[in-house]
């Protein structure tokens, strides 16, 4: 890769991250301009502050990937994150996904254990963009997030992300909702069940899932059975 690419992508501020956004989401996201302008001062802030020893996660060009694999009206499921995962290499931009040849983090494991359970088919791949680019919006809470240091970010982020899940939840008709966890669960409150559709399980951590309450859900073939009985596509999940 040029070296003055790689310049530019690490100076990338969060607007132009946007602005470089393939899909209308680059619209629907704009319309926050003024609040997206407070939060990139504050990850910029960051990246000077800790720059030298952490990082700040997922690597620039990366923040805004869930929504850079599908137009709007595409939109068929949200899963709901709370927290891009802290260790080196792991965010990619996608909640719950990390890149190919990654170390698995134990709630992922969880998910792709659950998943070819219930589809009876084992998925071996980490990174969801497979997924995404069928209309699965995998969103965290916090976008960024301070290397080794779970949730720093939250505080920057979650008026914003709140505001676009409302926005999602209001303005499109019949999107499924993943919520896995009692955080996602408290999110239930932005979202009309009667518009939309709502899967609540347990969170996948294993601290969580050992008790039960995720194992057995069946999500996965739940959502497809929602979007088949709204005559919408379904996911391949592998």
């Amino acid at each position: 890769m040029n070296v003055m690419y790689l310049i530019l992508l690490i100076k990338m501020s969060v607007l132009e991250e946007i602005n470089s956004l393939t899909t209308d989401w680059k619209e629907f996201l704009l319309k926050y301009k003024k609040t997206l302008k407070v939060i990139d001062e504050k990850v910029q802030n960051e990246r000077k502050v800790y720059g030298k020893h952490l990082k700040t996660l997922p690597p620039p060009g990366k923040i805004f990937a869930a929504f850079n694999h599908f137009n709007t009206k595409d939109l068929s499921v949200v899963f709901l994150g709370q927290d891009c995962y802290h260790g080196k290499g792991q965010a990619n931009g996608l909640c719950f996904s990390v890149p190919t040849g990654t170390k698995i983090p134990p709630s992922l494991k969880n998910i792709i254990k659950e998943m070819s359970s219930d589809i009876g088919l084992e998925r071996n791949e980490t990174d969801f963009t497979d997924l995404a680019k069928q209309g699965i919006l995998f969103l965290n809470s916090a976008l960024t997030v301070r290397e080794k240091s779970a949730a720093s970010h939250m505080d920057i982020w979650l008026d914003f992300t709140d505001t676009i899940l409302k926005d999602i939840a209001e303005n499109n008709e019949k999107v499924i909702f993943v919520l896995w966890g009692n955080y996602a669960k408290s999110k239930k409150k932005f979202i009309d069940s009667k518009i939309h559709y709502i899967l609540e399980a347990k969170h996948p951590s294993p601290l969580s899932a050992n008790r039960g309450g995720f194992f057995g859900c069946k999500h996965f073939s739940k959502i497809n059975e929602k979007l088949n009985f709204w005559e919408k596509k379904s996911i391949k999940w592998i």
